[in-house]
């Protein structure tokens, strides 16, 4: 069995008919744009807790509603990566209270949000990290709209 020595949770955030990103900008780089997310730590309680924190550090946003919807794998030297990645469309959003320590980092480079129509052309013209997530947003445009649509039934 492999170890896991790697997880993020990550959001395809929904606001409006939008999709909420990051393009990321570093010297000598060509911008790219990331899905708001990160790393789960020890302290969070689940996987989609770290991603209502990883929101609120990016975004000073919070999450109306959130549904797994895929999981990304990739091959690190000492195991395994897992990407969650969750649909969520989003409640609220204060950039002024995000916290995330990448934000006093400058050498880090330049962090803006984005937002872009959520069409599966808008997100392929993207140069959107990872090439899988940018592969399945635009694959599944309709189906994550209508996952976040659909009522929520209580058991």
């Amino acid at each position: 069995m492999t170890d896991i020595v790697k997880r993020n949770a990550r959001a395809i955030l929904l606001d409006g008919d939008a999709l909420v990103l990051i393009k990321r900008t570093k010297p000598g780089r060509e911008p790219y744009w990331v899905s708001v997310g990160g790393g789960v730590e020890e302290d969070d309680a689940t996987i989609e807790a770290a991603l209502h924190r990883e929101v609120f550090e990016e975004l000073g946003g919070k999450l109306a509603h959130a549904e797994l919807v895929h999981l990304i794998t990739d091959e690190l030297e000492s195991g395994v990566g897992v990407q969650h990645i969750f649909a969520a469309r989003l409640e609220s959003m204060d950039l002024a209270v995000r916290t995330g320590t990448e934000f006093s980092k400058p050498e880090r480079g330049g962090y803006e949000v984005v937002r872009v129509p959520f069409t599966s052309e808008a997100v392929r013209e993207l140069n959107l990290m990872p090439p899988k997530l940018a592969d399945f947003i635009a694959a599944n445009t309709d189906a994550i709209v209508s996952v976040l649509d659909t009522p929520i039934r209580e058991a």
